[in-house]
C-alpha cells in the first residue's frame, strides 16, 4: 500500500526516509515559500520481481538498481511553493517502480501497417567522442527502459547500450527530449539519483544537460531555489543573455544633438522683444546685429 509521509515527523520517526532522501526535505523545508513537501512511500520489491523482471526482459539489472528497488519499489517526492496565498506544485522527484521499468517502445495505438516507428528516426552518423559516448539506438542495438517521464518535458532513461542479451555494466542513464534528441546524463544509477535529488526536483532540470538549457521560465525557478550542485555562475551568465543591454550614450545621441540648438534658440525671439521699446532704426540695426551675432555660435 502507498502512503503520504509527513514531511514534519519524516526525520525522527521515519529515517529510512531520511536516508532515501538524503536530507533534502530539511533544506526544502527552510527554503522560503516552500510547503507540502510530501514523500509517497512506498514498500520495497521483493527479489522475486526482480528476477521476474529479468528474466521478462532478458536484461541483468545493475547492482545499484537492485538495491535501489529493494530499498523502495519506486520514487516519488514533490514540493509546492506558495504565492500570494495560491499554492502552486514545483518540485517534482520520480523513479518508476519495477512493473512501470517498461521498455521505450512504439505505442500500440499507433501501430499501423505503415505507421513510421522509433527505429524509422536512427541516424547511420554517429557523433560519439572522447567527451560524448555514442547516443542509444532505437533499434535493436540498444535496448531502453523509462525511469521517469518528466511531467511530459522529456524522459530519463535506462540504457542497454549493447542490445540482448544486456549486461549490467553497459548501462547509462540518458535523457530523452521531446524532439527525440539524446543527452548524457550519467554513467550510473547512483550517479543519476544523486542529480534527482541535489536538482530538487525543480521543472526541467534535465535540459541543464543539453546544449540548449533551460527554458527562460526555467531559470526563474532556478534562481529562486538554487540547486545544491548547479553552477550559480552559469545561471547568472545564461540569465543575462536574455537582457537587452542598452548603451544609452549611443542610443541617444542623435536625439542629443538636436536638443542643444533647441536650448539655445530662444535667444532670438529675446532679441526681437526689445526692439519696439526704441527707435525703429536702431531697432533694425540692433536687431540684425544679435541675430547676426547669434547665428554665428549655432553655424559652429
Amino acid at each position: 500500500m502507498e502512503e503520504e509521509a509527513s514531511p514534519p515527523g519524516l526525520g525522527c520517526s521515519k529515517p529510512h526516509l531520511e536516508k532515501l532522501t538524503l536530507g533534502i526535505t530539511r533544506i526544502l523545508e527552510s527554503s522560503p515559500g516552500v510547503t507540502e513537501v510530501t514523500i509517497i512511500e512506498k514498500p520495497p520489491a521483493e527479489r522475486h520481481m526482480i528476477s521476474s523482471w529479468e528474466q521478462k526482459n532478458n536484461c541483468v539489472m545493475p547492482e545499484d538498481v537492485k538495491n535501489f528497488y529493494l530499498m523502495t519499489n519506486g520514487f516519488h517526492m514533490t514540493w509546492s511553493v506558495k504565492l500570494d496565498e495560491h499554492i502552486i506544485p514545483l518540485g517534482s522527484m520520480a523513479i518508476n517502480s519495477i512493473s512501470k521499468l517498461t521498455q521505450l517502445t512504439q505505442s500500440s495505438m499507433y501501430s499501423l501497417p505503415n505507421a513510421p516507428t522509433l527505429a524509422d528516426l536512427e541516424d547511420d552518423t554517429h557523433e560519439a567522442s572522447d567527451d560524448q559516448p555514442e547516443k542509444p539506438h532505437f533499434d535493436s542495438r540498444s535496448v531502453i527502459f523509462e525511469l521517469d517521464s518528466c511531467n511530459g518535458s522529456g524522459k530519463v532513461c535506462l540504457v542497454y547500450k549493447s542490445g540482448k542479451p544486456a549486461l549490467a555494466e553497459d548501462t547509462e542513464i540518458w535523457f530523452l527530449d521531446r524532439a527525440l534528441y539524446w543527452h548524457f546524463l550519467t554513467d550510473t544509477f547512483t550517479a543519476y539519483y544523486r542529480l534527482l535529488i541535489t536538482h530538487l526536483g525543480l521543472p526541467q532540470w534535465q535540459y541543464a544537460f543539453t546544449s540548449y538549457g533551460i527554458s527562460p521560465q526555467a531559470k526563474q525557478w532556478f534562481s529562486m531555489y538554487k540547486p545544491i550542485t548547479y553552477n550559480t555562475n552559469l545561471l547568472t551568465e545564461e540569465t543575462d543573455s536574455f537582457v537587452n543591454k542598452l548603451d544609452p550614450s549611443k542610443v541617444f545621441k542623435s536625439k542629443n544633438k538636436i536638443v542643444i540648438p533647441k536650448k539655445k534658440g530662444p535667444v532670438q525671439p529675446a532679441g526681437g522683444q526689445k526692439g519696439p521699446s526704441g527707435p525703429s532704426g536702431p531697432s533694425t540695426s540692433s536687431t540684425s546685429k544679435s541675430s547676426s551675432g547669434s547665428g554665428n555660435p549655432i553655424r559652429k
